[in-house]
C-alpha cells in the first residue's frame, strides 16, 4: 500500500483549501470503496488523501419545489431508502440499489460513482435521464456542469486541481412524470454493467403522448452518454411501439462498445436497443401512475 497523509476537513472550504495546495497530488475519500482499492493496486500513488466524509454539508438530502439537491457524500442506501426520491427520482434509487453490495452501499456516494468516471458506473446514466447538474466549488469560482457533460474519458471529468464536487441537483419532477434505471449483467455476482440505460419521460394527461423524454446509456462507449436524439425523437409522439422503436434505433447508433470479455460489439450494440425499451416502458408505466396528487 502506497504511503500517503490524511487530512479529513470539516467545511468545504477547509476541503478547497488542502485540494489546491496539493495541486493534483491529491485524492478525495468520499466513500473510498474505489479509492482505496485504486491505491493498493498502484493506479494512483496520492501524496495526500482528503477524507469529506466529515463535511457536515455534504451529507445533506434537499428536496423542495425547486427539486432534488443531494449531497456528494450521501451514501446509497440513503437515497433509496428515501421514499420521496424513490417516488419521483425512481430512476436514481434503482441505479443505487445495485451499486455492490450492503456493505459498499453503507459507504458508496453517488458523488463518488461520479467522480470515479467509469465508462459502466451505474448512477451516471440514471442521474443524467433526470438531468442532474453537478455543482463544482474550486478555489476561485463555484460552477454547475451538466452530467452529461461531466465525465471526459475512462476515469477522467472535467474536475480540475483544487477542485471538488459539492452537490448533485435535479429539478422537480412534474405530474404525469417516471424515470428507471436498469442494466445487464451476465450473472448475479458479475457486477459490472455490460450494458447500462436509464429513461425519463414526462406524458401529457391522457398518458397517451410524450411532453418530453431523456435517455443516458453506460457501457457501450468511453464515457455515460445522453441520448439526445433518442430523447428528442419523443417529444410529442403518441407513446406506442413506433415512438420506441425509433428511441432504441437512435439509441443504438451512438453506441460504440468495444469487444471483450463481457460481450461483442453486435451483441451490446443489440442489448443497448433492449434496455432502452425496457427503461422507457417502465418510466412510462410509473409516470401513468403519477397522477401528482
Amino acid at each position: 500500500m502506497h504511503d500517503f497523509e490524511y487530512e479529513a476537513p470539516t467545511t468545504v472550504a477547509d476541503a478547497v483549501k488542502l485540494l489546491a495546495k496539493h495541486n493534483g497530488s491529491a485524492r478525495i475519500l468520499a466513500g473510498g470503496t474505489d479509492l482505496i482499492d485504486q491505491i493498493r493496486m498502484g493506479r494512483f500513488a496520492p501524496d495526500v488523501v482528503v477524507d469529506i466524509k466529515k463535511v457536515e454539508a455534504l451529507h445533506s438530502i434537499e428536496i423542495s419545489a425547486d427539486g432534488l439537491r443531494l449531497g456528494a457524500v450521501v451514501p446509497c442506501y440513503q437515497i433509496y431508502g428515501n421514499e420521496t426520491i424513490c417516488r419521483d427520482y425512481s430512476a436514481l434509487a434503482d441505479a443505487t440499489k445495485i451499486i455492490g453490495g450492503a456493505q459498499i452501499q453503507s459507504r458508496a456516494s453517488v458523488g463518488g460513482n461520479l467522480c470515479n468516471s467509469g465508462p459502466a458506473a451505474d448512477s451516471t446514466p440514471a442521474l443524467i435521464a433526470l438531468g442532474a447538474q453537478a455543482m463544482i466549488a474550486g478555489p476561485n469560482v463555484i460552477r454547475e456542469v451538466p452530467v452529461e457533460k461531466f465525465c471526459t474519458g475512462p476515469g477522467k471529468n472535467v474536475l480540475q486541481p483544487g477542485e471538488l464536487l459539492t452537490a448533485l441537483v435535479m429539478p422537480a419532477r412534474p405530474a404525469h412524470s417516471g424515470s428507471h434505471y436498469l442494466r445487464f449483467i451476465p450473472r448475479n455476482e458479475m457486477d459490472i454493467a455490460v450494458v447500462g440505460a436509464g429513461a425519463s419521460v414526462v406524458l401529457d394527461e391522457s398518458g397517451k403522448n410524450f411532453v418530453s423524454a431523456r435517455i443516458a446509456i453506460g457501457a457501450v462507449a468511453a464515457t455515460p452518454l445522453f441520448a439526445e436524439e433518442a430523447s428528442n425523437l419523443l417529444a410529442g409522439q403518441p407513446v406506442g411501439d413506433e415512438a420506441i422503436k425509433a428511441a432504441m434505433a437512435a439509441t443504438r447508433k451512438i453506441a460504440t462498445p468495444i469487444d471483450d470479455m463481457r460481450g461483442t460489439v453486435e451483441f451490446r450494440k443489440h442489448v443497448t436497443g433492449v434496455l432502452t425499451r425496457r427503461a422507457l416502458e417502465k418510466a412510462i408505466e410509473r409516470a401513468r401512475a403519477n397522477t401528482g396528487s
